[in-house]
């Protein structure tokens, strides 16, 4: 379980991975106030770090959510030819999960309980389990929370057009939060028995 979850968040190397084209664009924009030649440098970051990947024959995943992420938010602000969009996609993004990842939960069919079905083998056995469903609603509202802080923050910040605060609240606001709440699921885990690949999904607690 603590493995499906690592792995879904990328590990250090994907959300580093995915922070650096933003840092590049940010850097760049705050020093020069030019934006197409900064777009062009975060762009060039993403592919440069997916030359890397490809020249070490490893696992492209992340470093390609993060050249489409980039593309995206540089077609945003290309069109626009206002800097701060560069961040809009983004907070469209975390508002849509937060929203879904909700929903999921209410209608008990939580997220985090899709990863517990990767684990298992059985992508919805977890679900006969009360127990079960009840612990991956608690892991899926600690995935809701950063996407929702980073809404509250940084719309009023996309709002006023502060393009170095935006780009610094969503690098701050990228990892370590996702860190945070991995530290969090892994606390709640730590409470109690989570099924075995093979086993049947039950709880000793939770």
């Amino acid at each position: 379980m603590r493995a499906q979850l690592a792995a879904a968040l990328g590990g250090t190397r994907g959300v580093i991975e995915t922070a650096i084209p933003t840092v590049g664009f940010t850097i760049s924009y705050v020093v020069t106030h030019a934006l197409r030649p900064s777009l062009g440098l975060g762009v060039g970051l993403a592919v440069l770090l997916l030359l890397l990947r490809l020249a070490q024959r490893s696992q492209p995943k992340f470093v390609l959510n993060s050249l489409f992420g980039i593309l995206i938010a540089a077609v945003f602000a290309a069109r626009t030819g206002r800097a701060q969009d560069v961040f809009l996609p983004g907070i469209l993004l975390n508002g849509g999960y937060a929203i879904g990842m909700v929903l999921s939960i209410l209608v008990r069919w939580p997220v985090v309980g899709f990863l517990v079905g990767a684990a298992t083998g059985d992508p919805t056995g977890w679900r006969s389990d009360p127990a079960l469903v009840k612990l991956t609603s608690r892991l899926t509202w600690l995935l809701v929370a950063p996407c929702a802080l980073r809404v509250v923050v940084q719309l009023p910040l996309y709002s006023a057009g502060a393009v170095g605060a935006l780009g610094a609240a969503k690098v701050v606001m990228g990892w370590p939060l996702q860190v945070a709440a991995l530290a969090a699921m892994g606390a709640v885990l730590a409470r109690g028995h989570t099924p075995l690949a093979g086993e049947t999904p039950a709880l000793q607690r939770d």
